[in-house]
């Protein structure tokens, strides 16, 4: 089989964050520290970390926080809660804000609501949280300014009764993935580890997204960060094998080719391009 080099195909973005770290609203003096930990993105958080009678101090702590030069992302209070409408209207608008999480994301009116008083930058980040979440799953994908979907795995178990989040969510994984895929939004981030200080535990976790086909993968702690980027960064012998394809494929002015004893065929070629575009 010949290989035209020339060949192009829609690609997912590359680029896009592979850690996002959360830190809880409520907690001003960790806002800093997170965003110097070396995550790709830092969340906000006003929903799970912040109990009920904290929720209104750790929104004045979040909007006193946010820095338009420095634009983080947040996790409101999902749709159906007390603090939702004032959520939205403190943070939407606010340049500050790069992007909001949507928790519990299961209709689009969920995500039509903080469209209607976004600034015109605000990306959306559903949650997929519930059995509603995945049945729908082709209609939030579809949804204006949805950037990519987030897999809360904690809470989808105990929507659905699930006991564990290794083989028991694979099914559900696939489903994200293909959904964005087909959607042509990023690669969707998979759900927090609860292990926070044995890092082969958090890489092992990582590494099984980014098989399923995850762009990446939230965080509750600093010390998980170094394991995620592992686990989503090609390793020397991938790259190597990256930047043989590629000069194989250049030398053959369009004749077959092996690599390694093995065809290069047009999927091969464009896994390669991929690794060298992701290691530059």
């Amino acid at each position: 089989m010949t290989i035209d080099s020339a060949v192009r195909l829609d690609e997912p973005n590359i680029l896009a964050p592979r850690s996002y770290l959360f830190v809880p609203g409520n907690r001003p003096e960790r806002f800093e520290k997170a965003r110097t930990a070396g995550a790709d993105q830092v969340i906000f958080d006003l929903e799970d970390a912040v109990q009920a009678d904290a929720k209104p101090g750790a929104r004045f702590s979040v909007l006193a926080g946010l820095d338009a030069l420095r634009p983080a992302l947040v996790r409101i209070n999902g749709f159906d809660t007390p603090w939702f409408e004032e959520d939205v209207a403190a943070l939407a608008a606010c340049p500050g804000v790069a992007g909001i999480l949507v928790p519990k994301a299961e209709r689009l009116e969920q995500l039509h609501a903080v469209l209607k008083r976004a600034h015109r930058d605000l990306l959306l980040f559903p949650m997929i949280e519930t059995a509603r979440g995945i049945a729908n799953l082709s209609a939030l994908c579809a949804a204006p300014r949805v950037k990519r979907l987030a897999f809360g795995t904690l809470d989808f178990q105990i929507d659905l009764g699930i006991e564990g989040d290794a083989d028991e969510l694979n099914l559900f994984r696939s489903q994200i993935v293909l959904a964005s895929r087909l959607a042509g939004i990023d690669a969707p981030v998979d759900g927090i580890s609860t292990v926070i200080s044995d890092s082969s535990v958090i890489e092992a976790e990582a590494r099984r997204s980014r098989r399923f086909g995850f762009g990446g993968k939230l965080c509750i702690h600093p010390a998980q960060i170094d394991a995620v980027h592992r686990a989503y960064t090609w390793s020397e012998a991938e790259k190597d094998w990256a930047h043989r394809v590629l000069l194989a494929v250049e030398a053959s002015n369009g004749a077959a080719v092996a690599v390694d004893g093995k065809m290069v065929d047009l999927p091969v070629l464009l896994k390669a391009r991929r690794v060298a575009a992701q290691a530059r």
